[in-house]
């Protein structure tokens, strides 16, 4: 495979709803996922996957059961393994996601924001 350059804004064009995560790369066992956030998503926590929120454009703010952070363009939050928490986003925001390939974007739960089969752009 032949290293390549990936365009954000570019690949940020294709996803066109919100909460619905699209795998743009594969590192070390890793996804490297994009996603537009608008509202609030649901509680959960992963068993084992920690995962990394890089903000592209916008802000939100993560939920956590004892406060909030809010996340802004250019900065990045990582939310531990076993951790519950929820990200909102008054406006939508862009966000690339780092994970463990195969981690449920809704963790331990399962409901109408569960992606099981992500799209590759």
């Amino acid at each position: 495979m032949v290293p390549q350059t990936v365009n954000l804004a570019e690949k940020l064009a294709c996803i066109n709803d919100y909460w619905n995560p699209a795998i743009v790369g594969l590192l070390n066992g890793q996804q490297v996922k994009l996603v537009k956030f608008k509202g609030a998503f649901t509680w959960h926590h992963h068993d084992h996957e920690d995962e990394l929120f890089y903000v592209i454009r916008g802000s939100f703010v993560m939920e956590f059961s004892d406060k909030n952070v809010v996340v802004n363009e250019g900065e990045f939050i990582i939310v531990p393994r076993g951790i519950e928490h929820r990200p909102v986003a008054t406006e939508e925001v862009h966000v690339m996601l780092f994970e463990p390939a195969g981690t449920l974007n809704t963790g331990n739960v399962l409901n109408e924001f569960t992606k099981e089969n992500l799209k590759h752009i």
